[in-house]
Order: structure tokens, then sequence, then C-alpha cells
């Protein structure tokens, strides 16, 4: 259910009352920033929309300026850290695929699959894009801590872009207008977004070439057999109608199996590899201009241009911290995995649902159990007629009010008849030889952006943040998921959901989250300003090394 939302502090208008009292210059656009940004915001994108809440986007820190109106990923995230040189850029993880209940009698109260918890998880890294935010230099030198610049002391940070190595669940809507590419395997996808705005002059991309690829720019591409992308991945040659995966060149991989991922930089760009141990398949994708990436040139107006730059991407640091952030984005981290979720909520009663359209006035959001009135995050709905495979029908919009399927006591416990298996995965490595562990990491979670969408926290001063975090009816969320670890052959492993019998470690649940994180960001004029974004706990010794 959704309550009318308190009127809050937006990034912008905190800015620009900081700015004008430091009396600083803001002649620099024909139109406020907000003004501009609504007017490139507000137009039909045929590719992916990140205005529209994208389940494939990076979440940006300031999207009620960025995009006219807010736009909310919840990402809980384990992040990890290290000083070695290439462990922000070398990584090799192991994970096995969670497994899903059966499909018959979906709607059991408490049963769950993995498409409603998440649309999608990724393994990340910061990336550069000379393109992309804060537009301030022109050149990015790859794999090099150079690049580390707090926005406290400068705007001055090469451009940046983040990629995630997406996995997207089996069993309900089609990919590409929802996350399932087949009834019951799985499939991955190399994502980087990056972000056409310059924050110091207020200026952004162009109206008519947004309309095409969005502020926020996404390349795709899934991960395929013999690494050559299906379609076109860069943002202005996009074509949703080519995406449908085909079984014939896309790597699909079976839920349980065990899978190896290894990212590496080379002289073309970042390389990714997923070698299925269980089946013996194998794909892979780099992000070259060969393979079709590329850069949005940053053309403002009255520019009406929209141009392609053929880009190899590649990583933008050489190690792993604190300090390596991509500046725009809502979380702190360079090398983390995160899960995607929030997203689907159930769709039912007898309004006719049009695939891809809202929850009708009339029906119901929540299962059995938790069942109210639809309402506006109701949307990028399917009807049952539209899944490959379990017959429920729903949506996948922010849910920004935390009373979804995410958000409700049915992740993986070990009642393995009603909910999912586990996500298992080990630490990264790094090395020559992906042999040397990270040896911290971090716990982290993006909820108090979410909460200041509704008014409950107030993004300067941290008050009225809370964790958990409230529904838009204003009590704690009825669950929230967390890492665990445990032991299995020997080796130590983590795992995502509620406590899982066997669980060696559950870091004090939700608690794991830790304390309130204050970021600075850019703003208009070339300042900075402090943000309290997220939750964040670092462990000073990495608990579970691979």
């Amino acid at each position: 259910m959704r309550v009318p939302r308190r009127p809050k502090l937006t990034f912008l208008t905190a800015a620009l009352a900081i700015v004008a009292v430091m009396v600083l210059p803001l002649t620099v656009s024909a139109a406020p920033l907000a003004t501009q940004q609504t007017a490139s915001a507000n137009v039909t994108h045929p590719g992916i929309d990140c205005s529209a809440g994208d389940f494939r986007c990076t979440e940006v820190h300031n999207s009620d300026d960025v995009f006219g109106h807010y736009v909310g990923h919840d990402e809980p995230s384990d992040l990890f850290y290290s000083n070695a040189p290439g462990s922000g850029n070398r990584i090799r993880w192991q994970f096995t695929l969670p497994k899903d209940p059966s499909p018959n009698n979906p709607l059991t109260p408490g049963k769950a699959y993995n498409f409603e918890l998440r649309p999608a998880f990724w393994f990340g890294m910061a990336m550069c894009d000379t393109q992309s935010f804060p537009e301030q230099i022109s050149t990015c030198t790859p794999d090099s801590d150079k690049n580390i610049v707090d926005p406290a002391i400068s705007p001055v940070h090469a451009g940046e872009a983040f990629m995630e190595l997406q996995f997207y669940p089996p069993g309900w809507a089609q990919q590409f207008a929802s996350q399932s590419c087949a009834a019951t395997t799985w499939c991955a996808a190399l994502t980087i977004d990056s972000l056409s705005v310059n924050p110091v002059t207020g200026k952004v991309l162009n109206p008519t070439c947004a309309a095409t690829t969005g502020l926020e720019y996404v390349n795709f591409a899934y991960v395929t057999k013999n690494g050559i992308p299906q379609a076109a991945p860069n943002p202005v040659q996009f074509n949703p109608a080519d995406q449908t995966p085909d079984p014939n060149k896309v790597l699909f991989m079976n839920q349980g199996d065990n899978i190896v991922l290894t990212m590496n930089d080379t002289a073309h760009g970042l390389h990714v590899t997923l070698g299925d141990q269980t089946t013996g398949g194998h794909g892979s994708m780099t992000a070259s201009a060969a393979n079709g990436f590329g850069q949005v040139k940053f053309a403002p107006s009255p520019s009406t241009k929209c141009t392609n730059i053929p880009y190899d991407f590649h990583p933008m640091y050489s190690t792993t911290s604190e300090k390596t952030r991509v500046t725009w984005a809502s979380h702190s981290y360079n090398i983390a995995y995160s899960d995607e979720i929030g997203h689907f909520d159930f769709c039912n009663g007898p309004g006719a649902i049009t695939p891809g359209g809202t929850c009708p006035a009339g029906n119901t959001e929540g299962n059995t159990n938790n069942s109210s009135p639809t309402d506006v995050d109701n949307v990028a709905c399917f009807p049952t007629s539209s899944s490959l495979l379990v017959q429920v029908s729903g949506c996948n919009g922010e849910n920004d009010g935390y009373d979804g399927v995410s958000y409700q006591p049915v992740w993986p416990d070990g009642n393995t008849r009603l909910h999912p298996t586990a996500l298992t995965f080990s630490s990264p490595l790094t090395g020559s030889g992906y042999n040397v562990n990270y040896n911290r990491m971090a716990f982290e979670t993006d909820t108090p952006s979410i909460e200041q969408q509704l008014g409950q926290c107030d993004p300067l001063s941290g008050l009225g943040c809370t964790n958990p975090p409230l529904t838009d009816s204003g009590t704690p969320a009825n669950f929230y998921p967390f890492f665990s670890i445990r032991n299995v052959g020997g080796k130590c492993i983590w795992q995502e959901g509620n406590h899982i019998p066997g669980s060696k470690n559950d870091f004090g649940q939700l608690s794991e989250y830790g304390a309130l994180l204050q970021l600075s960001f850019t703003i208009p004029g070339g300042g900075a300003l402090s943000f309290f974004s997220d939750y964040r706990q670092i462990l000073s010794k990495n608990p579970c090394p691979a």
C-alpha cells in the first residue's frame, strides 16, 4: 500500500541551497539544471530505460535530479578489499546457482521462486568511460589508482562507469521485456552503466539523444558460447527486439550448476569468462569496440547529435578499497557481489493485465498473507500467460514500500519444498594465478536512498533512517535478507537469505550492515555535499577466505 509522500530534501535542492549560501557561480547553462535533466528524462527510450527503474541499471545517487523523479534499486552487497596490485581488475569467483522449488501450486502461502526474490544478481567492477560523469577530463588511465579522487577534495575525476556481470533467474516472463531467459535455466549478461551528466556545469546529454540512450546509458551483451555478442551492445545501436536470448548462441546454465567466473583486463577491454564445472559449458564476452561496445559522445544542447564512439572499456582501478568508488553511484564499491531485490510483487484480481503494463485498479498486490490494493509502483506487469513456467501474474516495479516478495521471510532457510536453495559463492581471488585472497570485506546496503523517497529518512542528517527499513505504511519491513558463511567440503562459502541450518556465522543478521555511511558527491559549481545513502560495516579481516 502506498501512503502520500512527505516533502523531502532532494540532492538538487540541497546542492543549490548550499551553493547559494556560498555564492558560487551557476550561470553555466541556458536552463536550470532540474529543467534540463527533467526534459532529457521525460522521453521514450527504445532500449534500456534507467529512468523507469529497469532492474538492469546501476543505482544513481541523485536519481531525483537525473531523471526528474526517484528511481530505486535495493542492493544488499558484499564488498571485498585488497591493496594487492591487480585486485581491482583481475578477479576469480566460484559460485553455485540457486535451485527453485517445484513449479506446481505457486501461490501456496509462503512459497517463493528466485525470480520473485530478485530479477538478477551480479558481480561488479568500476570502469573507465571518458564520455561519462563527471565530464571534467578527457583521459582515464586503466587499472590505475591514480584515478582515485575524493569529490570532497576535487570534482576533477576521470570519467566513470560501472560494470555488472548479471545473472537472470528462470521461470517467469521472457527477456528482454522481463528477467527470465528460459523456463528452467539461467543466463548472464555483461552490462556497463555510464552517466551522461556534468555535475559542475549542470549540462547533460541533449534530449534528442537521451530519447534513444537515456542519461544513464547501458552497454548490454549476453555471455555467449563464442564470445561474440548476439546483437549490438552499445546504447546508440541497441535494439530490444534483437535481445531475446538465442540458446544456440547464449550460454545457458542449469539450476544448481557450479560456475567459475573470471574477470581480467586485456589490451582491448575487460574480458569475462564463465566455466560451468557441472556440464563443461563455457561462455565469454569482451567489452571491446570490436564487439560493438561504445560510448555515447557527450553532446549537450543545443546539439541534437547522438554519436556512438567505439570503445574498449577497461577497469578503472588497480586495487579495491573504500576509496575506489564510482562517484555518481549510490553505493561505495569497486569489487563486489550484489543482489538486486525489491522489484517483484504479485498482481491478482479480475482486471486483465497488459504485458508490460500496470496492475489494474481493483486488483491487489501481495499474496495471501499480505494482500493490499495495487499502487503506483506496480508497473512492468505480466499475466500468467506470459510466464515461461511458473504460473503467477506480477510486476517488476521498484517496490519502494518494502512490502513485496523480497521483504517476506521466504528466502533460503533450508526449506527447499517452499523456498529456493541459497546462492553460495566463495570470496574472490586475485593475483597472476588467482591464488591471492582479499584480506578485508564489508557488508553494505543502500536502503537509506529508498527511504528518502518515502520522506522517512533525511539524507543530510541521517535522521529517520532505520534498519530494518520502514514500509510505506510506516511499519518495519517483515524481512530483509542477510549474508552468512558455512563450511562445505572443508571450504568456507558465503550464502544469502535467512538463517540456514549449518550456518557458521550469521554476523548478527540484519545488524551486519552496520552504521549509516556518509559519502561526498559533486554539486553544481564544483563543490561537494555529503549524504547518507548506505549502511556499511567493514570487517578488518575477511572471515571467509577462499
